[in-house]
């Protein structure tokens, strides 16, 4: 069996699973690898889209009485589900067990992930599904971290160790697949629009 043969196989709303890491306020707040603005809308279109397309979607923060809970704008898409507070303030959001049975329990095997810190939750908690053998993708404009060397560095090592580099409108168009997706017209108008310059401008 060719090992890249799951790599290869394309993400789509059916087998895979959306996983955000600490988008809280003041995890956001010492970014300065990139705009913040632009690393938390992708964030919320990417959980929109989700949303959307049925892709199951899994929360996680850290210390949330010190850094605040998970933006609104990502948990009001999901006003039902619970976002998971580690219990041990981990760096890996993977060792939280309510965090890690959440992706288990969808049977999928591919992980998308993102998160703040790029050089610490992000990449941890990548590399930990790495290890148990998943195909994971990391969204890279959705990252952001303390300066630009530690995101950088931060998806380099990741990229190193076999995490699949993507980016929010390459998502959204790998999991819609086509233009014949019933869905893309509310991509289009709820994501598209909202998010970058490559369609459906207003």
């Amino acid at each position: 069996m060719n090992l890249n043969e799951g790599k290869l196989e394309l993400l789509t709303d059916l087998n895979s699973v959306l996983v955000l890491v600490d988008y809280q306020p003041t995890m956001i707040k010492s970014v300065s690898s990139g705009d913040k603005t632009i690393i938390k809308n992708a964030a919320i279109f990417a959980a929109k889209a989700a949303s959307i397309l049925d892709v199951p979607v899994v929360l996680s923060s850290i210390n949330p009485h010190s850094n605040g809970d998970v933006f609104p704008e990502i948990t009001e898409i999901f006003p039902d589900q619970e976002v998971f507070a580690r219990e041990i303030p981990s760096f890996d959001a993977f060792e939280d067990d309510k965090t890690f049975n959440a992706v288990k329990e969808t049977n999928r095997n591919k992980i998308v992930v993102s998160g703040l810190w790029t050089s610490m939750c992000f990449t941890y908690t990548a590399l930990h599904a790495i290890k148990e053998g998943y195909d994971v993708y990391g969204l890279i404009d959705a990252g952001g971290d303390s300066t630009e060397d530690a995101h950088n560095y931060g998806v380099k090592r990741m990229i190193q160790a076999g995490v699949i580099p993507i980016t929010l409108e390459s998502l959204v168009s790998e999991w819609m697949h086509d233009w014949n997706h019933p869905k893309a017209g509310e991509l289009v108008e709820n994501v598209y629009s909202n998010y970058g310059a490559m369609i459906g401008l207003k």
